[in-house]
C-alpha cells in the first residue's frame, strides 16, 4: 500500500468516519478530525464530486442557529464480497455505506474449484449489473476462503475441505473480471467484521472462532489490530488439539478441535444431509433425542477446553463464537462462559467475556467487504484513479 500525503490522509479520514459510523454531520467530522471547518468543506466537497459521499440537511432538532449539513455515504460505489465453502458459494454486492444491496447462495453438490469460483463470481457480477446494480459502480472484489491464505500476495495455501492447495484465486478472478481482488482467510476476516461492526465493536483484545462446513477457523485481534503472524497464518485454532475435557471423551485418539468440535457430527445427529445455520439450530432445538444432546454436551465441553486455552495464551477481554459454534454457546451461554473460566488461569479468566457474532450469515461477507474496500478507503481519489 503507497504512502499518502496530507491532503490524501486527510481525504481517507474524513471517507472512514462516514464509512464506520454512518451519516455523521460536518460538525462531528470537524471535532474527530480536529481540522477546520474550511478545509473539511473542500475534502467533503472532493469526496462528493469523485461520487463516494452525499450531503444533505439534517432533520430538524430546535436548536437556534443553521445546522451542520450531514455526510453519508454514496450508495452506487459497491464491492463484491464471496465466499466458496464445500456446500456453496456465497456472494453479496456490499455499499461504502455497508449496506448489501444483493446476496445470493449459489449451492453445489461438488466441489467448487478455483477456476469454478472466479466465472462464477463473474457470470454473477454481469448478471446484477443488469438488475439491482445498474447504477452501481463496482469498484473491487473480497474473498473470504476458509484455509490459510499467504499474506504478502493472497495466495490460498491450502483449503483442504475444498481440495485447494496453492491455488492463485485472485488472479483467476482479475482475469475472469477485470476487477482488482482481494483474497483472504474466512476466519480472519469475520473478526475484522465483528470488531468494527459487530459484538466486538469497540474492544481491543479478540479471540474469534467460525464455525462453518469446513471446519473451525480463528482469527486474534490484538490491541485493536489483527494478528496474522509471519506469514498470515495465525489463529488456525481449529487445528489445536485440546486436552480431553473428561474420561467420556478419553478414546484411543482424540482428534483436532474440528474434527470433535463438528457441524458435520452436528448434522448427522439430526439426520440432515445439509442445512444452514439457522436450520441447523432450529434441529438442534426441539430434538427429543437424548443422543442429539449428548453430541451438544460432549462438543461443548470440547470446545470449553479450547476457548480456555486461547485466554491462557491470549488473555483477551472477549471471546467471540460464529457459526455454529454460537450455536452450540447459545445452549447455555453462562454455563459455557463458567466451564471456560474454571480452566483458565484466574488472573486471564477472572473479566473473560464470550459473546456471539452479531453479523450472523453476513459476518464473512462483510469482512471480505473491509478487505475489498481497503485501498479505497487508504487513498480514495487514487484508488479511483487507479
Amino acid at each position: 500500500m503507497r504512502q499518502t500525503g496530507v491532503r490524501e490522509a486527510n481525504l481517507s479520514h474524513v471517507l472512514r468516519l462516514v464509512h464506520l459510523h454512518g451519516p455523521i454531520s460536518r460538525a462531528v467530522i470537524t471535532a474527530r478530525t480536529g481540522l477546520n471547518r474550511s478545509t473539511v468543506g473542500d475534502l467533503v466537497t472532493e469526496l462528493t464530486v469523485a461520487g463516494l459521499v452525499l450531503e444533505g440537511e439534517p432533520a430538524a432538532h430546535g436548536r437556534v442557529g443553521r445546522p451542520s449539513p450531514v455526510v453519508a455515504a454514496d450508495v452506487r460505489p459497491v464491492v463484491v464480497a464471496a465466499n466458496p465453502e464445500v456446500d456453496a458459494l456465497t456472494l453479496a454486492a456490499v455499499g461504502l455505506d455497508r449496506g448489501i444491496r444483493a446476496r445470493i447462495r449459489i449451492a453445489r453438490d461438488e466441489l467448487l474449484t478455483p477456476e469454478e469460483t472466479a466465472d462464477l463470481i463473474a457470470v454473477q457480477i454481469a448478471a446484477w449489473r443488469d438488475g439491482p446494480l445498474a447504477d452501481a459502480r463496482v469498484l473491487s472484489i473480497g474473498v473470504a476462503v476458509p484455509g490459510p491464505v499467504r499474506a504478502a500476495d493472497g495466495l490460498v495455501r491450502a483449503a483442504p475441505h475444498l481440495g485447494w492447495v496453492d491455488a492463485a484465486l485472485g488472479p483467476l478472478i482479475t482475469e475472469a473480471t477485470e476487477l482488482p481482488v482481494v483474497v483472504g482467510n474466512d476466519a480472519n476476516l469475520g473478526a475484522v467484521a465483528e470488531h468494527l461492526f459487530g459484538a466486538a465493536r469497540g474492544v481491543d483484545d479478540v479471540v474469534y472462532l467460525n464455525g462453518g462446513a469446513s471446519g473451525i477457523g480463528g482469527a486474534i485481534i490484538a490491541g485493536g489490530h489483527p494478528l496474522t503472524g509471519a506469514g498470515g497464518y495465525a489463529g488456525e485454532f481449529g487445528q489445536s488439539r485440546p486436552a480431553v475435557a473428561s474420561e467420556d471423551d478419553r478414546r484411543s485418539e482424540v482428534g483436532t478441535l474440528e474434527d470433535e468440535v463438528s457441524r458435520r457430527r452436528l448434522l448427522a445427529a439430526v439426520s440432515l444431509r445439509s442445512a444452514d445455520e439457522a436450520e441447523l439450530a432450529a434441529a438442534l432445538a426441539t430434538s427429543a433425542d437424548p443422543a442429539v444432546a449428548d453430541e451438544v454436551t460432549r462438543q461443548r465441553r470440547i470446545l470449553a477446553t479450547a476457548l480456555a486455552n486461547a485466554v491462557n495464551g491470549l488473555n483477551p477481554s472477549v471471546l467471540v463464537l460464529g457459526g455454529f459454534l454460537a450455536t452450540l454457546a447459545a445452549r447455555d451461554l453462562p454455563g459455557l462462559l463458567t466451564d471456560v473460566r474454571a480452566q483458565s488461569m484466574p488472573t486471564s479468566g477472572e473479566g473473560i467475556d464470550i459473546r456471539l457474532a452479531t453479523l450472523a450469515d453476513d459476518r464473512l461477507l462483510i469482512g471480505a467487504a473491509e478487505a475489498a474496500l481497503s485501498e479505497l478507503l487508504h487513498d480514495p481519489i487514487a484508488t479511483l484513479a487507479r
